[in-house]
């Protein structure tokens, strides 16, 4: 466990003073101060996941279970919630690095990174009025489409913080800043060193909209505390550029654009400094959603970039081969097709994908391979049901890895 340090009580009363200012002028009526609500929070997520990998195999079914509670007064809310993870069917290593008299550390298997664990996930304390708020605690967080901080919330033990963040508006500003002192992992409280990296974690957004298009800029500083987390530590700063447009009467042609440029920081062994670029387009025809893109993470000297609080399994394939950037950095094309149904027979919210990727490296000219991906997910009887496939073909780079999913997932 990593304290709350005395040094973020004024630093988070300062920032809610400034998300204060703007409520002052312009209160919330529907708030009842003297009422208080209290809801319960229950999640139950099933999952059977089988993984060929070169000479590997696994085979993990586990559940999951969160639980807890939010009371509300006012305009304050505290939200505790537990998480529990348990294995029914174990072939599979839960510990994909070193770890001393871990059971659940099992090198004959393939990774399936869901360790059996319980542990408290989230314990926070809000404050919101109207678009301004500050949250302090244990926390989820999830920047934008969670490219360079997210929530993890593929696998079933989450990635949260411990943190203080504030949200507000300033006139045509959205501002976002977050501090963490702690990054807790998805390995849970059996994986050491690796349950948590603390250090000094930065993550801020400005944001704004001119009517189609919206643009934000960005920086993300992780400082690492622990030394073998050490060449994970950069400084991040960059932008986003995305918009919707009208194409004819019945279709619309979305755009993005993003770039930023990532140097080392503090006690990072690598002198370094590469560049990050994405550009992706979608539309719809016939009534699919059809989406093409590039996705670059630069490499310098031997040294590329990485998003190491990122919700991975989101980027660069399902069979995640590249939840670590290699040296030479990554080139991502991709190309993909969707299908949603509002009801199809007994089936609700039936959507269908699937997605083609070429991965290359940044610089020296590699192939390292590429991969399909597909996923059938709805809901019938109040369960969303959700069936993914990866298959990932290497030519230079890892092994060829199949992987497949069988999900069910029921919430209060």
């Amino acid at each position: 466990m990593y304290p709350i340090p005395t040094f973020l009580v004024p630093a988070a009363a300062a920032i809610t003073l400034l998300c204060a200012a703007p409520v002052l002028a312009a209160p919330d009526q529907d708030v009842e101060p003297g009422a208080l609500r209290v809801k319960p929070v229950i999640e139950v997520r099933a999952r059977y996941e089988t993984v060929e990998q070169g000479a590997l195999q696994a085979d993990a079914a586990t559940v999951r279970v969160r639980a807890g509670g939010e009371a509300a007064w006012g305009r304050f809310t505290l939200l505790a919630e537990g998480e529990a993870t348990v294995a029914i069917a174990k072939e599979y290593n839960a510990f994909p690095f070193a770890i001393a008299g871990e059971s659940q550390r099992r090198p004959q298997y393939a990774t399936v990174a869901d360790p059996e664990n319980a542990e408290l996930n989230r314990l926070q304390l809000r404050y919101a009025a109207g678009k301004n708020a500050i949250t302090l605690g244990r926390q989820r967080i999830n920047f934008d489409d969670q490219r360079w901080v997210g929530s993890v919330g593929w696998r079933q033990n989450e990635q949260t913080f411990d943190a203080v963040r504030a949200e507000g508006m300033l006139g045509p500003v959205i501002a976002d800043f977050a501090y963490a002192i702690a990054q807790r992992s998805i390995f849970g409280e059996d994986a050491d060193a690796r349950a948590a990296y603390g250090g000094d974690i930065v993550m801020a957004g400005l944001s704004t909209k001119a009517g189609p298009i919206e643009a934000k800029l960005f920086a993300y500083l992780f400082d690492y505390d622990e030394a073998f987390f050490a060449a994970n530590s950069s400084q991040t700063y960059g932008g986003i550029v995305r918009g919707v447009f009208p194409v004819g009467a019945a279709s619309k042609l979305s755009l993005r654009a993003s770039y930023a440029r990532q140097a080392d920081l503090g006690s990072n062994p690598f002198d370094y400094a590469a560049d990050y670029w994405a550009v992706e387009g979608g539309s719809s025809v016939a009534g699919f959603a059809l989406t093409a893109g590039w996705e670059r993470l630069g490499s310098d000297s031997g040294r590329s970039l990485q998003t190491p609080a990122a919700t991975l399994h989101k980027f660069n394939g399902w069979a995640d081969l590249f939840l670590t950037t290699p040296p030479a950095g990554l080139d991502d094309a991709y190309v993909s097709v969707g299908k949603t149904f509002k009801k199809l027979g007994p089936l609700s919210a039936v959507i269908l994908g699937v997605t083609f990727h070429q991965f290359d490296s940044a610089a020296g000219d590699i192939e390292y391979g590429t991969e399909w991906d597909a996923s059938a997910g709805f809901k019938a009887a109040g369960i969303g049901w959700l069936l993914k496939f990866a298959d990932y073909r290497a030519a230079a780079f890892g092994a060829g890895t199949r992987k497949l999913w069988l999900q069910a997932e029921w919430a209060l």
